[in-house]
């Protein structure tokens, strides 16, 4: 395996696979992104010209698809509308790319005969109960429970249908919450870092009791990778770090690390829909591939994060401004008392959505 085609490989999670990949190995890339708001060619400024192409162009673009697909060995799939927010304000978009698209990749490898890996999201199990012990795995039932999650939980199915009834060579991934550089601040933990560094308070959802299990992006990438050399067509596997964390002991965190007390946040109201735990079991990636994650410590991993994002301003302030403004259009209201009184810009009834998943 020389070259991989890589679909959003200029947003978050697949940016960062991106500079994995050409630090960690010798492969030639060639990444295909539509570029939408999420979507940032400067996330791969200064990659060598030699081993890495960008392509700007959309996955449900039939004939761009089939062009890319014949020119490499494997195809890594990371591109996904994957905002439950804007999902549940306009589900369209996430119809499209998320079963269309994959619909088109599927078809573009079968007729090659290209090896896939199908990048997913552990919302597809739906949620967990705060006080039990169990977790995600490879066998949980699908039960999502937004346009969002519902979406990738039939991209996953159709790649299960395509390998089943095709022979197609496909591995699938869902991942538990990400977090690390090039992350749009619309999400739950670059939104808080970046409104602290505007002397904005943070905002939180509910009483912020919903649990995720975080993972640092370059742990992500390792699975990914290993996946791809040594995983079994066919088959699922889970990546996660054992990085369980409330948002409200994350919220906390980061103000506590950007030199804050760490009571210094609203609530607002919860978001419909709003899951109360994900966990991933990757006891499978671990013992079958021989995976392991190197930035176990969150607070480490926090820490660098908070730093790219003091460092690299000039990456994220245009895409703030544009997404505060489409928060503040949507009217959810500060709850007052909840932790502290409103204060500032969300004092005026701001939105405050861009939470996490």
């Amino acid at each position: 395996m020389l070259r991989l085609l890589v679909t959003g490989g200029a947003g978050f999670i697949g940016a960062n696979f991106i500079h994995y990949v050409m630090a960690h190995t010798d492969l030639q890339v060639v990444v295909l992104d539509k570029l939408t708001y999420a979507g940032h060619e400067s996330s791969l400024a200064g990659l060598p010209t030699d081993r890495f192409r960008f392509v700007k162009g959309d996955i449900c673009d039939a004939e761009l698809v089939d062009s890319l697909v014949a020119g490499v060995d494997a195809v890594v799939h990371y591109a996904a509308e994957s905002h439950n927010d804007n999902s549940l304000a306009d589900p369209l978009p996430f119809l499209q790319t998320n079963i269309m698209g994959t619909y088109v990749l599927l078809d573009a490898v079968r007729k090659h005969g290209k090896r896939f890996h199908h990048i997913s999201t552990d919302e597809v199990y739906g949620e967990l109960a705060l006080d039990e012990p169990q977790r995600f795995t490879e066998h949980t039932p699908y039960n999502p429970s937004s346009p969002y999650s519902s979406t990738k939980a039939g991209s996953d199915l159709l790649v299960r249908a395509w390998v089943r009834s095709f022979g197609v060579e496909a591995t699938i991934s869902n991942c538990s919450n990400n977090y690390g550089p090039f992350q749009h601040v619309e999400k739950f933990i670059p939104r808080q870092i970046t409104n602290i560094i505007d002397g904005v308070r943070p905002r939180l959802y509910g009483s912020g009791e919903n649990v995720r299990d975080w993972i640092h992006a370059d742990d992500h990438s390792s699975a990914v990778l290993r996946i791809l050399e040594r995983g079994v067509p066919g088959e699922t596997y889970l990546i996660g770090a054992d990085g369980e964390r409330n948002n409200k002991d994350v919220i906390e965190a980061i103000l506590v690390g950007m030199g804050q007390p760490a009571d210094a946040y609203d609530h607002v109201t919860d978001r419909p829909g709003h899951d109360l735990r994900y966990a991933i079991d990757s006891s499978r990636l671990r013992t079958e591939l021989g995976w392991a994650p190197s930035h176990a410590d969150f607070a480490v991993g926090l820490a660098g994060t908070i730093a790219w994002y003091r460092d690299n301003e000039d990456w994220w302030r245009g895409q703030k401004s544009a997404a505060e403004a489409k928060y503040s259009s949507a009217g959810e209201q500060v709850q007052h008392g909840a932790s502290g009184q409103a204060s500032g810009a969300a004092a005026t009834g701001q939105v405050i959505s861009g939470q996490v998943g």
